[in-house]
C-alpha cells in the first residue's frame, strides 16, 4: 500500500445525511455536478452568441439608417448653399435699388426712365422675395438642425450597439476560459489525490 492513499476498505466516506458513500459513488456525484455546470455554461454561451447575432443584425440596420441620414444631411446642406446664393443675389439687387455708390450713374439712368410707381412696385416685389427666401432659409436651417440631432442620436445608438457587441462577444471567451480552467483544475486535483 502506498503512503497517502487509503485502503480499499476505508474508501467509503460519510456524507452529510449519515449515508455512507463509496469512492466511485462520490466520483459519480461529482461528475454529475460537473456535467450540469458544463451544460449551464454551454447554454450560457449559446445565449450570448445568439445575443451577439441579434446585436449585429441591429447594428447592420442602424448602419443603413445611418447612411440614409447622412445622405439626407448632405442633400440639405447643398440645398442650403443654393438658397444662400439666391439670398446673396437678391441682396445685391436690393443694394442696387437702394443705391450702390460704385454703379450709381448707370443705375440712375436705368431707374430715371422708370416711373415712380414702377420703382416702388419693383422695390416692394424684391423685398417680398427677400422675406420669402429668408423664411425658407430659416425653415431649412431648422430642418437641418433637427436632422443633425437625429443623425447624432442614431450614431450614438450605433456606438452603443457596437460596444454591447464587443462586450457580449468577449463574454463567451471568458466563460470558455473559465470552463477550461475549471476542468484543468479538477484534473489537477484528481492527479494530486
Amino acid at each position: 500500500m502506498r503512503a497517502g492513499r487509503a485502503p480499499a476498505a476505508a474508501a467509503a466516506i460519510w456524507e452529510g445525511g449519515g449515508r455512507r458513500v463509496t469512492e466511485p459513488e462520490r466520483l459519480a456525484l461529482e461528475l454529475g455536478r460537473e456535467r450540469r455546470k458544463q451544460q449551464m455554461l454551454e447554454n450560457s454561451i449559446f445565449e450570448l452568441r445568439s445575443t451577439v447575432t441579434e446585436l449585429e443584425k441591429s447594428l447592420n440596420s442602424t448602419e443603413n439608417e445611418d447612411n440614409e441620414w447622412k445622405t439626407r444631411y448632405e442633400t440639405q446642406v447643398e440645398w442650403n448653399k443654393q438658397l444662400e446664393r439666391q439670398i446673396n443675389i437678391l441682396r445685391d439687387k436690393v443694394e442696387l435699388i437702394h443705391g450702390n455708390p460704385t454703379d450709381k450713374r448707370s443705375l440712375v439712368h436705368t431707374f430715371d426712365k422708370m416711373p415712380v410707381g414702377s420703382l416702388k412696385e419693383v422695390l416692394k416685389q424684391l423685398e417680398e422675395e427677400k422675406k420669402i427666401l429668408q423664411n425658407q432659409l430659416q425653415d431649412c436651417e431648422l430642418r437641418l438642425k433637427q436632422e443633425a440631432k437625429a443623425y447624432h442620436k442614431v450614431n450614438d445608438e450605433r456606438r452603443l450597439y457596437l460596444s454591447e457587441i464587443l462586450q457580449t462577444s468577449a463574454k463567451p471567451k471568458i466563460v470558455e476560459k473559465k470552463k477550461t480552467d475549471a476542468l484543468t483544475g479538477k484534473r489537477e486535483k484528481q492527479i494530486l489525490r
